[in-house]
């Protein structure tokens, strides 16, 4: 079979990636795969057994399928631009009073940015990752479209991937099942692959705690926030909590307060290191500020207003807004309005099956 061109593939040891590497040789490819050491969870003091992309162990199971596949398998250590653009923008998101996504940050200045480099120095023509999306040209612009597999498309977490990014990009998992993946697997033996459990939690933080992960990189960050006050919108103080950056716009579990009826938290102010509490509807807003704008379908939407479906959160299914650029910051109008807005969270709007673009969101807004 002659080979078609030379591709790096990002392997971390779990099934999807693993299986991208197959299919990618068995399509004729010259497959290098390459796994990154991100993160060591020991030296942030953690107590759980470091597990995911990082471990031992999940670089060992990428190398063993490299062996069968008979393809170069390299170890990058890239614990300094890891912690540079994710680790650090994840504390001081945080202690600004947002919420953080690092997953689209690593996608976007690390599996990508920094992927393409050891491309580039290892002679690759194309990235290939094991995310369930797709990437598409038309007009020369190339972009994002959501997976087949609804439940597991991760069209919402590579809105920042840049145009020259996106050319040398192949998704080979985007026209399959997570179903047919597993299959797929099993018939060319690769069992422990279809029985390894898989992490959805941070991947630096695996204990899921990102409170206790705060505490222990931000020396004394406990004592200078504690004692802060909840209040309702009218400024009545109903209680106090830890420090406000140990909580989230939408928040309802954890907050230790009863109040007769179901509250959440609504804002959360930095300055004051106050907490505001409200009602289910309460949490309710028109509308959203995007800045750090990332457009792939349409280079530039100044002077258009854009129908849109527009998701807030990884696990959303979307709202329809109407979207319009002003500067460098997108107005999104929701008609029907949007619950539990987050700043510091991605916004990502699409037109059909395709990720029109993205940013990171500002603040909320209600037009009454």
């Amino acid at each position: 079979m002659s080979k078609k061109a030379r591709v790096l593939v990002a392997m971390s040891g779990g099934i999807d990636s693993s299986v991208s590497a197959v299919m990618l040789h068995e399509q004729g490819y010259e497959v290098v795969g390459i796994t990154m050491k991100t993160w060591s969870y020991a030296g942030s003091g953690g107590k759980k057994k470091e597990t995911g992309c990082c471990s031992l162990d999940a670089i060992n199971d990428a190398r063993h399928v490299a062996v069968e596949l008979g393809v170069p398998h390299i170890v990058v250590d890239i614990r300094e631009a890891f912690g540079e653009h994710v680790i650090d923008h994840f504390k001081s998101e945080y202690l600004a009073g947002r919420t953080p996504n690092p997953c689209v940050l690593c996608n976007t200045h690390i599996k990508w940015d920094a992927l393409l480099q050891r491309a580039n120095q290892l002679g690759c023509d194309y990235l290939a990752t094991g995310h369930y999306a797709k990437v598409r040209e038309e007009r020369g612009r190339y972009m994002i479209s959501k997976g087949l597999d609804p439940k597991k498309d991760q069209s919402y977490a590579l809105w920042g991937i840049s145009q020259e990014s996106l050319s040398r990009t192949l998704l080979p998992l985007g026209g399959f099942t997570k179903s047919f993946i597993r299959a797929f697997a099993a018939e060319r033996g690769f069992t422990d692959l279809v029985n390894k459990s898989e992490s959805y939690e941070i991947c630096f933080i695996p204990d899921n705690d990102y409170r206790g992960f705060l505490k222990r990189q931000v020396p004394g960050l406990e004592e200078t926030v504690k004692g802060g006050e909840f209040i309702l919108e009218d400024g009545r103080v109903v209680g106090h909590h830890e420090g406000y950056p140990f909580y989230t716009i939408g928040q309802r579990k954890g907050l230790n307060i009863t109040l007769g009826y179901a509250v959440y938290v609504i804002a959360i102010q930095k300055e004051t290191n106050r907490v505001v509490l409200g009602t289910f509807d309460q949490l309710r807003r028109d509308g959203m500020y995007v800045h750090q704008l990332n457009l792939s379908k349409y280079p530039d939407l100044k002077g258009r207003k854009l129908d849109t479906l527009t998701k807030v959160r990884y696990n959303d299914q979307g709202m329809p807004a109407v979207i319009e650029q002003v500067g460098d910051q997108m107005h999104v109008f929701f008609g029907a309005g949007v619950h539990a807005i987050t700043p510091g969270q991605a916004a990502v709007f699409y037109e059909a099956e395709d990720v029109i673009g993205g940013g990171w969101i500002v603040s909320a807004f209600q037009k009454r």
